[in-house]
């Protein structure tokens, strides 16, 4: 294993100054990863234990709840259920008012003039788009987390780990179908959240791994399911969203019952390193979220989706703020938040998310969101 403070020995992630220029976001949009393949180093030695004593009793009783939590995507959702595209879509519209206005006053962009038809379409493409980055996600966390099986040197998570292994095929398994079958297929891995997967990978320390998908690509995916579960009415996809939201709240809690003992014993130095990955990949989630992949699609031209990041910039705004409110409490959990005189708090203030440190952390919230009780429907 790599000693806590050393280098990675790759690192891909734009220093901060890039991650807020907005050229060097629209030139991103247009990385290719790849028709069919796309092949990522990753680092990290993997690690065998001789003690085979589960002495971490919180990881042993989510090893536990993951046992009996299991649920088949064959058999416990309906594929019979007929989906209404134009209906469904309409949630996903509707959330995104304040960016359609400020869009829309855009010379060149055409957004002020679209019809109650188009506003469909684009509906329907923010869904697909939307699903497909939580699919392309999913598949992320499915080959990290196989890292972490492999890296990690205690055998109770070990065993928790293997475990959301199969937790994450189902998720790609029922993500993958849903499009397919009801939406008639995806749009392409955003290049934002696959180049943090990438990073993720690409780093040799354990810890990167769970801070990276399990701390942060994890905590904005549970947000972001429950916001689309508690505004869609589509049965098919409520009840998919919420078997995932009660197998994603027991990955976050696994990230952050692990990270708070080991970064307890880390010195200041490689805190601060920790400290500025996480703001590195909350930036790259939040410019995932401009779906300049989407615009695009809608005939939006290049030059207007820049004008649009410009001026997102210029007002201060987090593009929907929300979606980070698993990822604040977590990391204030961690100790990362206030460690170093505040760095990352000072940060999170900076952009607008530091509201939601108050949130309840999942390491106590994955109990609500359990996949076998009464309310799954």
């Amino acid at each position: 294993m790599a000693k806590p403070g050393s280098i990675p020995t790759a690192r891909r992630i734009r220093d901060l100054e890039q991650l807020n220029d907005v050229d060097s976001i629209l030139a991103t949009a247009d990385l290719d990863f790849g028709e069919g393949f796309h092949t990522t180093a990753t680092r990290g030695d993997t690690q065998f234990t001789w003690d085979y004593e589960s002495s971490r009793e919180p990881l042993e009783r989510l090893y536990e709840k993951a046992k009996t939590s299991q649920w088949n995507a064959s058999t416990d959702l309906d594929w019979t259920i007929d989906v209404d595209i134009e209906k469904v879509s309409r949630v996903f519209t509707g959330s995104t008012g304040p960016l359609r206005t400020m869009m829309g006053d855009i010379p060149g962009s055409g957004v002020g003039r679209w019809t109650d038809k188009e506003w469909s379409e684009f509906g329907i493409e923010v869904m697909k788009w939307r699903l497909s980055q939580f699919l392309h996600g999913e598949q992320g966390a499915l080959v990290c987390t196989a890292k972490i099986v492999e890296t990690v040197p205690w055998i109770d998570a070990k065993y928790y780990a293997s475990t959301q292994v199969v937790d994450e095929a189902r998720h790609v398994e029922v993500f993958s179908r849903y499009l397919r079958e009801k939406l008639d297929g995806e749009y392409t891995v955003n290049a934002e959240l696959q180049l943090l997967i990438d990073d993720v990978l690409g780093d040799d320390r354990w810890d990167i791994t769970y801070l990276g998908m399990q701390i942060m690509i994890e905590g904005l995916a549970l947000a972001s399911f429950g916001f689309t579960h508690a505004q869609t009415d589509e049965p098919l996809l409520k009840k998919l969203l919420r078997y995932v939201m009660a197998d994603e709240a027991r990955h976050v809690a696994f990230g952050v019952l692990s990270l708070k003992e080991y970064y307890e014993g880390l010195d200041g130095t490689e805190i601060r390193d920790r400290q500025e990955f996480a703001l590195e990949a909350a930036l790259r989630m939040r410019d995932r979220m401009f779906m300049i992949q989407v615009w695009e699609q809608m005939g939006v031209p290049r030059a207007v989706v820049g004008e649009f990041l410009t001026r997102l910039r210029a007002t201060g705004v987090w593009f929907q703020g929300p979606l980070f409110s698993k990822i604040v409490p977590n990391c204030k959990k961690l100790g990362l938040l206030d460690a170093g005189d505040g760095w990352l708090r000072e940060k999170f203030t900076e952009i607008g998310v530091i509201e939601y440190e108050n949130a309840p952390d999942t390491s106590i919230e994955y109990e609500l969101f359990d996949a076998v009780s009464s309310d799954v429907a």
